[in-house]
């Protein structure tokens, strides 16, 4: 073989290793459609007291795509449980990125739409509450008050909520949630491929001690000024300015003319606020040139913080799943994405959102023939109680009335005009 040859050959294989290790990869993709049966396992969770609800394979109400079907809950008041094996993922030195849709068609009341992904060997058919999980994402609802999202993760066998208060969409439209966790530990948090929060896992999870502490043996030196304003040394008084009083007499007042000066003694006009009198004096503020700022309690290492480099790394994700409670059903989860490239995960929510104006379209006349529907059952309601309100009239003026316990009986008004029209013709004809 030439030289130039073998050069080549080499050349070649470096930079397919090179490509090898560069580009991204899609570790797991679900969008639900021919053959999504073959990959998800229903789990028997619950099932046995007969509080597993099931999922059902649909477009749901209002889609934007007749032909974009994910898996909704059915069944009210019950337990979800259905995972998928996926190839095995791990995150060290790798960017993690987990992102999924859903959609809160029914008023859900309480309930979760979060998803999971999962470690270890998972016996698919019993998946649920109890399973042990590495990563906790999505939605949870609960009346008006609690709209959480939640990013849990587990930590040496044991699970750590995110610190702060995360707040998910509510409305009854397709949401996109995605969570990308980076080898430097730092994460990001997007909603419709929007940014609501991002951070760092040594900050905003309580997993490891913080690196730096308060030094509570600290305090505030004697020379320091935190004053920023302070008097002005050179101001002065002005001459006669504590002479000036309060209250004068009112120059308007006019003594009474029945006033008598023997009975009523010495006319004096009543008081007013002087328009000339400032208050105490005080001299003018000026800023402090030895101001030094507030003085804070400086922070100093904290003797208990050991870092771990390998603080982001997951333990081995095998499994995706979905496990939930829900008041009322009616959730449809969709394009569950797995990958290791935010930009493809941003372009798989571009490429849905293309139909998001069909969506709204298809939702706000659903929501027309709902309220139509609602209108015609009230006013079937009114007219039935209207009805019977008339039936209850007829009853009790009729001549006949309904006794606390619905018997019929004689209306006493009328006894009593035919005892008077009795009597009268009894007189009339004895007189």
């Amino acid at each position: 073989m030439a030289p130039h040859s073998s050069i080549f050959t080499l050349k070649l294989l470096l930079l397919l290793f090179l490509f090898r290790f560069s580009v991204s990869e899609i570790i797991f993709e679900e969008t639900f459609q021919d053959g999504w049966q073959h990959r998800w396992v229903k789990s028997d969770w619950k099932s046995t007291d007969g509080k597993a609800g099931s999922f059902k394979h649909t477009t749901g109400k209002w889609s934007g795509d007749p032909d974009d079907k994910g898996i909704q809950t059915t069944g009210d008041a019950k337990h979800f449980a259905i995972s998928a094996k996926i190839p095995e993922f791990k995150n060290k030195n790798r960017t993690l990125v987990l992102q999924y849709s859903i959609r809160f068609e029914q008023d859900i009341e309480c309930g979760g739409g979060y998803i999971k992904l999962l470690s270890g060997f998972v016996n698919q058919k019993k998946f649920g509450g109890d399973t042990p999980y590495s990563l906790m994402f999505g939605p949870d609802i609960c009346g008006t008050q609690t709209k959480k999202l939640h990013v849990i993760l587990s930590y040496q066998g044991q699970n750590y909520p995110i610190k702060k208060e995360l707040e998910c969409e509510t409305d009854k439209l397709t949401h996109f949630y995605t969570f990308i966790l980076r080898p430097d530990a730092s994460y990001s948090i997007l909603i419709d491929n929007r940014e609501r929060d991002s951070g760092s896992m040594y900050t905003d999870w309580d997993i490891l001690p913080p690196r730096k502490i308060r030094d509570l043996k600290a305090k505030k030196p004697a020379d320091w000024d935190d004053r920023e304003y302070i008097d002005d040394p050179n101001a002065t008084k002005p001459e006669g300015y504590d002479k000036i009083p309060k209250e004068i007499p009112d120059p308007n007042a006019k003594e009474p003319d029945h006033w008598d000066e023997e009975e009523d003694g010495i006319w004096k006009a009543p008081k007013i606020p002087n328009p000339k009198y400032r208050g105490p004096w005080k001299p003018k503020k000026i800023k402090n040139p030895n101001y030094k700022g507030k003085w804070k309690v400086p922070y100093i290492d904290n003797p208990e913080f050991e870092d771990d480099p390998d603080l982001y790394v997951l333990k081995p994700i095998k499994y995706v799943g979905i496990e939930v409670w829900q008041v009322k059903a009616g959730s449809v989860f969709d394009n569950v994405l797995i990958c290791d490239d935010p930009e493809y995960a941003k372009q798989v929510v571009h490429e849905v959102f293309a139909n998001r104006e069909l969506e709204k379209e298809a939702f706000e006349e659903a929501e027309k023939v709902r309220k139509a529907r609602e209108e015609k059952e009230a006013q079937r309601a009114r007219e039935e109680g209207e009805k019977r309100r008339r039936e209850r009239d007829h009853d009790r003026y009729g001549g006949r009335y309904r006794d606390k316990y619905g018997r019929h009986r004689h209306d006493y008004m009328g006894d009593h005009v035919s005892i008077i029209l009795y009597m009268t013709y009894f007189f009339t004809n004895n007189s």
